[in-house]
């Protein structure tokens, strides 16, 4: 298996969002799998101006020159995406970039299914499956919900199997002065294991996914955190 995750953290392997993909790609790697890392914070993307040219004139290649140029061969060779990002209402804007760049992939070749047009990858790109890796700072994980309708969504457009989401609701909370609480360590060790079993399988464990996603702290308590912050900023 060879996978690429694209880490969309703008605080890039600092933030909480490489906490959790880093733990999940590691145990991919002790599965064997071979994986690489890429922040759209490094890529620095321009913007997709929706002319549409990889596909009708210079179909499957992209006209705008940057750093994007270097990984699409990369995507091409990658059985799996990783998409990794944190909750920036919805996204943070170098994610989004990227995912609009995606867009010489796919072929315009188009089909209906229930109700939506999806096209599909072209030929040369051999990802199957995309996954997602999220994290947010607030209590419920419902507030990681609309970035994983995005990425359910890329996927289906691209008629890729979407794998699932590995997901982090107040990921802050695992640590503690830098360094990870008990509680931390322990959903550090799942995801490892959850990576690790998906290397091995092609597949996430939903009991596992949701031990990950547990809560750390009841509602209020956090609620209250927050709002005695801003009361003493």
């Amino acid at each position: 298996m060879k996978a690429i995750a694209i880490n969309g953290s703008p605080r890039k392997d600092r933030g909480n969002t490489a906490t959790i993909l880093n733990a999940f790609t590691q145990g991919m790697k002790d599965a064997g799998a071979e994986v690489e890392v890429i922040y759209t914070k490094n890529l620095k993307p321009k913007l997709c101006t929706g002319e549409l040219q990889c596909w009708w004139k210079t179909p499957g290649e992209c006209y705008i020159k940057d750093d994007m140029q270097k990984v699409y061969p990369k995507l091409r060779k990658s059985d799996i995406l990783i998409l990794a990002t944190p909750v920036y209402i919805p996204l943070p804007g170098e994610m989004q970039i990227f995912i609009n760049r995606l867009c010489p992939l796919a072929v315009p070749l188009l089909e209906t299914r229930e109700g939506r047009t999806r096209a599909r990858l072209r030929d040369d790109v051999k990802i199957h499956k995309i996954l997602l890796v999220s994290t947010g700072g607030w209590w419920e994980k419902e507030n990681l919900d609309t970035v994983v309708r995005i990425a359910k969504e890329l996927a289906e457009d691209m008629s890729v199997e979407f794998s699932g989401a590995v997901l982090r609701p107040h990921a802050f909370l695992m640590k503690k002065k830098g360094e990870l609480t008990e509680e931390g360590t322990v959903i550090i060790d799942e995801v490892k294991k959850a990576g690790y079993d998906f290397a091995r399988s092609g597949e996430l464990s939903k009991s596992m996914l949701e031990s990950i996603r547990r809560p750390l702290i009841a509602q209020e308590e956090l609620l209250q955190m927050y709002n005695r912050a801003l009361e003493s900023a």
